[in-house]
């Protein structure tokens, strides 16, 4: 396996579970709270790095209590780390309201000290990603950081996965530097103003993703599961059944980073979408962000024993 470099964002999740969101200017009494690991890049490691990959991360954190959370989850999970810590700019926090009912989730980020990482922490790193199999970026962090990545990773030969999340507008030479672009419904909407509210409609969007250079498109579809489209082919890969849904937050990140791992394992697309469905079919069962995450023998638990049953 070669490794999977990530460029992406920390920041420490402050959970709260309750029935609803509060209106502005009203108080609601929560059921639970959590503090834990999160961001997406980082969530993205951590799931590629418990799916056996070989994970190296950029990114910028503080010289803080926040900071030291980040340091010591990626040293519990293996990860090797490349932030660059500041002094002078705390390391980001997202707030997070989860529906005890559904386990949906609304979403606050602050990027804190990773809203600085700019292209030349990513020219820093040129060897690392040139030794990948693959590189991940999205879209916390500022847009011309995520486009040098992508840039060295396509001068290397080292396959893309762009997360475009939080959809954002984007330059149209971005979609040319992706070998894999892995929006959900509502990223793939707002990237390309097609609604999506089927499979027929993920991929009419997907199409409109293509023409705009991309190489594959995945479109994720929640408990429907994920949408693999080339030009070649256009396949839905089902979720996985796993159990009753605790919470969706990090389930994205999961897939993609599951996802990552299994092209870097020598996996071909499709059976690395089932991987990543299989993984972040577990993550929902259970609270948090990284923490949710499962490990490797987990999802190939997982996965032989559907492909039994199937």
């Amino acid at each position: 396996m070669r490794s999977v470099v990530i460029l992406g964002i920390y920041v420490t999740d402050l959970a709260f579970r309750a029935q609803r969101m509060p209106l502005l200017g009203e108080t609601v009494a929560g059921s639970a709270f959590k503090m834990g690991p999160g961001g997406k890049g980082s969530n993205q490691a951590v799931a590629a790095a418990r799916a056996g990959a070989d994970v190296i991360f950029l990114t910028r954190i503080g010289a803080d209590a926040f900071g030291d959370i980040a340091q010591s989850t990626w040293g519990a999970e293996g990860i090797t780390s490349r932030a660059i810590v500041m002094n002078d700019v705390a390391t980001g926090a997202a707030h997070i309201y989860v529906d005890e009912n559904t386990g949906g989730n609304a979403i606050i980020v602050a990027a804190g000290a990773a809203g600085a990482l700019v292209p030349e922490d990513v020219d820093a790193i040129e060897d690392d990603i040139a030794r990948a199999g693959v590189f991940v970026t999205q879209l916390e962090q500022p847009i011309p950081a995520a486009r040098r990545g992508l840039e060295l990773a396509r001068k290397h030969g080292v396959t893309t996965v762009f997360n475009p999340a939080p959809a954002l507008p984007l330059p149209d030479d971005i979609y040319a530097l992706c070998d894999y672009i892995t929006p959900n419904e509502t990223e793939a909407a707002a990237l390309t103003g097609v609604a999506i509210t089927n499979v027929d409609d993920a991929r009419r969007a997907a199409d409109v993703l293509l023409k705009k250079g991309v190489r594959a498109v995945i479109v994720t579809l929640g408990e429907a599961g994920a949408l693999l489209h080339t030009p070649l082919e256009s396949t839905l890969v089902p979720a996985f059944d796993c159990g009753r849904v605790v919470e969706t937050a990090g389930a994205g990140d999961g897939f993609t980073g599951g996802f990552a791992a299994a092209l870097a394992r020598g996996e071909g697309p499709a059976d690395a979408v089932r991987f990543g469905c299989a993984l972040a079919s577990i993550s929902v069962t259970r609270p948090g962000t990284a923490p949710s995450m499962p490990r490797l023998d987990e999802i190939n638990a997982l996965l032989a024993e559907r492909s039994v049953t199937q």
